[in-house]
């Protein structure tokens, strides 16, 4: 692990510094702190076999994701419910003009995903908190591109109706 960060270090801050777009203006977390924090997570999980350069991004997406969710709860419950800044799930989310989500609305609706279809989830998860391409979404999954392609569409879908539900926009 130690050989391995400092060859992606470049690649995992310009992840960490993509995510970090997406938080409030306010937020204290920085983008190197976002990339410290994910390696001390890794380095002390049990998660730090990584069988390659996707496999290894999707374990940092993943922990990204945790540590940015528990910056937002920690957040949400030292200000006692006040509003928190509306983010969108990603570039492919933009496209289809849907309305922001907030990163604690989408943690949850992501979980509900991943319990109803756990590879849906995955999929998700490796493309917007990864920033994996298709093919390396494939190759970690060990299903075809255009699987990862449908796949893709159908969770953005079922989110969106998640997210209309929580908001009280969805049927």
């Amino acid at each position: 692990m130690n050989e391995l960060v400092p060859l992606v270090y470049d690649d995992l801050h310009r992840l960490a510094q993509r995510r970090m777009t997406l938080e409030r203006e306010d937020n204290t977390l920085q983008t190197t702190a976002l990339v410290h924090e994910a390696y001390m997570r890794l380095v002390d999980s049990k998660q730090a076999t990584c069988k390659d350069r996707a496999h290894f991004f999707a374990i940092c997406a993943r922990l990204m994701r945790q540590i940015l969710v528990d910056a937002a709860r920690s957040r949400r419950a030292l200000k006692r419910g006040a509003d928190l800044r509306a983010v969108e799930l990603d570039e492919a989310m933009t496209a289809l003009a849907q309305p922001a989500a907030d990163l604690i609305s989408l943690d949850d609706a992501l979980n509900a995903l991943t319990l109803f279809d756990a590879r849906k989830g995955q999929v998700v998860e490796m493309r917007i908190f990864g920033g994996l391409s298709v093919e390396e979404t494939a190759g970690v999954l060990h299903i075809s591109s255009d699987t990862v392609t449908r796949d893709m569409h159908i969770a953005t879908a079922w989110l969106r109706r998640e997210l209309g539900r929580e908001s009280g926009h969805g049927a």
